[in-house]
């Protein structure tokens, strides 16, 4: 049999003196802070905003989602974008696999839409990315009028 090994040529990922310990507190301990961190960064997908003039462009990376697996849920004021990726794993046989790095499970984030005419939110999801057009809200103007002297 062999092993799966990460070949790079960086000096530090041949040796690190303190790779022992660093699994030795992990195994006791538990995952540091730092694996928390990084976990969480897992549960959230980036975003970019950028303001259009009549409109905002949300553009969200959620490559390797099935666009089905993709939600747009409005509640209020609250446009919550979640997104579902299912492990793969789960449908091959255990024994086969050798490792798995990739996340799975369900991946959601929420924005204040308050300013945003939300009947006017248009969505699409091409190579990855979800791209939201959020048209802001026309301020009411005052219809003009006459007013009477007493």
């Amino acid at each position: 049999m062999f092993e799966l090994t990460r070949s790079t040529n960086h000096p530090m990922d041949r040796y690190n003196p303190f790779r022992e310990m660093e699994e030795l507190q992990r195994r006791f301990f538990g995952p540091s802070y730092d694996d928390f961190f990084r976990m969480a960064d897992l549960a959230e997908f980036k975003t970019d905003i950028t303001d259009e003039g009549d409109s905002f462009l949300l553009e969200a990376d959620l490559p390797g989602f099935a666009k089905e697996d993709i939600h747009l849920d409005l509640n209020g004021n609250t446009l919550t974008v979640s997104a579902q990726r299912h492990s793969n794993v789960e449908h091959k046989e255990k024994d086969k696999v050798v490792r798995v790095e990739r996340s799975y499970g369900t991946y959601r984030r929420s924005y204040d839409i308050t300013g945003i005419n939300a009947d006017g939110i248009r969505a699409s999801y091409e190579n990855g990315v979800l791209k939201l057009t959020l048209p802001k809200k026309v301020p009411l103007q005052p219809a003009a009028r006459r007013i009477e002297i007493q």
